[in-house]
């Protein structure tokens, strides 16, 4: 009888190499049965991953350097991704190009603080206000030319207050803007010389104002007063106000969820609201260990990005109440401003040194061009640490922060102040009587009140 022998046969054209260079075709078997350790495989290439995460982690690319002092407001273009724009404050602004890192215009806007600037909605303007009771509208010029230009030293156009303004905000699809000076939000038509509209809900200075990037006829501010106020220009009226427990400092409104948006408080906490639900914050975001000074969305509006006084730049992803990733430098000291890029991939913070730093919105991301291979293998790498992410290794390597001594000991107080205060509750709970001591949520005891 004939024995049957079983012969691989491959096609020689698929299997031989052009060049020496190509990589050698493998063929694998894919039956699970010939890989009893295919998981415990994946769990050290998971382990390996992140560590490599970790180890690759260059958040820092460069800086912008120009102002003679501290960086008060910053702002990027809607419409050109290397366009940015500074506030300082002894009143100059300068406008960067940010691919080659240079100033390609500088004015000299005001006499005192650069409160606040905004764009256009056309991109060929930028709107600056001041401590000096002044709103100035200049004209941009080429950003893309390198030398250095000093077209339009003077506005084009100049609004007066009787009070110094604290912010302005441009609509979109409108040449409507907003100011706040005082405790009066005005809303303003460039081709007239006093606002169309004024509002007020209060005795307190308005700080902050920002329009809703999807529903543009909604505005909010927060206040002197621990109060974020709603309001709807269609009735010109004010229509939902929100008291905290303590200050607000700024304000952001999520570019893909128009009834979603976040505060940066002074209790070292973040605020997510739902417009239509605001007895109780979506979300509060922790890990500063001062007051948070300012914040903005990623375009995507799936994280945001916090500048606080205690020197740190943080990451949030918008649904969780960790930070991602957490920035520093030796010199860099309180951060006024923070704004993502256009296109999600860097984040620009402003500080009080007068510099202006770039970093990585994602720390391990490799900025340089890659090979399809090379794609590959950090999708997969990717895919392995989000499928091990629970895993307690995996999880202590992926959250491990480091920062400064004195954050790590302010961070360590105010957790055993926390748990004193839980502590204390417990124990009055206990000897109470039934009813009578309520836990309150962490989401709802900063909320002091809402009215409508």
């Amino acid at each position: 009888s004939m024995v049957r022998i079983k012969v691989i046969s491959r096609d020689e054209v698929k299997f031989t190499r052009e060049t020496p260079l190509d990589l050698q075709r493998v063929s694998r078997n894919v039956d699970p049965e010939l890989h009893p350790l295919e998981k415990p495989r994946e769990y050290t290439r998971a382990l390996n991953a992140v560590k490599l995460q970790k180890v690759f982690s260059k958040p820092f690319v460069g800086d912008l350097t120009g102002h003679i002092d501290g960086c008060y407001t910053l702002l990027r273009h809607h419409s050109q991704l290397n366009t940015l724009v500074s506030g300082s404050c002894d009143g100059e602004v300068r406008l960067w190009n940010v691919t080659t890192r240079k100033s390609t215009c500088a004015w000299n806007a005001h006499s005192g603080f650069t409160r606040g600037v905004a764009f256009n909605w056309e991109g060929n303007s930028l709107y600056t206000c001041g401590s000096d009771r002044t709103v100035k509208l200049w004209a941009l010029p080429d950003t893309n030319v390198n030398t250095y230009s000093k077209e339009g030293e003077k506005p084009v156009a100049t609004w007066l207050s009787d009070d110094a303004f604290l912010s302005i905000d441009h609509q979109r699809k409108s040449k409507t803007f907003a100011t706040t000076a005082a405790n009066v939000l005005a809303v303003w038509d460039p081709k007239r010389s006093e606002p169309i509209s004024k509002l007020s809900w209060g005795d307190d200075s308005l700080m902050t104002v920002k329009f809703n990037p999807i529903e543009t006829y909604i505005l909010a501010t927060t206040s002197e007063d621990r109060s974020i106020t709603l309001y709807d220009l269609r009735a010109s009226t004010p229509i939902h106000k929100l008291v905290m427990d303590m200050k607000s400092n700024s304000l952001a409104w999520n570019p893909m969820e128009s009834f979603n948006f976040t505060i940066a408080n002074e209790d070292h906490n973040c605020y997510t609201f739902d417009t239509r639900n605001m007895k109780i914050a979506r979300n509060v975001h922790t890990d500063h260990v001062s007051a948070v000074l300012s914040l903005d969305y990623s375009p995507t509006g799936k994280e945001f990005v916090t500048g606080s006084y205690d020197r740190t730049v943080r990451i949030f992803p918008k649904d969780q109440g960790k930070s991602r990733e957490v920035y520093h430098t030796r010199r860099m000291q309180r951060i006024f401003s923070v704004q993502f890029s256009g296109d999600s991939s860097y984040v620009f913070c402003g500080s009080d040194d007068s510099n202006i730093r770039i970093w990585k919105s994602v720390a391990h991301a490799n900025t340089e061009v890659q090979l399809p291979r090379q794609e590959q293998k950090e999708k997969y790498n990717a895919a392995l640490i989000e499928r091990y992410k629970d895993f307690p290794e995996v999880r202590r390597i992926k959250d491990k922060q480091h920062v400064p001594k004195a954050i790590k000991q302010a961070q360590m107080a105010k957790g055993i102040i926390k748990r004193s205060q839980q502590r204390k509750l417990s124990n009055k709970q206990k000897h109470s009587k039934a009813g009578q001591k309520v836990f309150q949520p962490e989401r709802k005891k900063h909320i002091i009140t809402t009215v409508q």
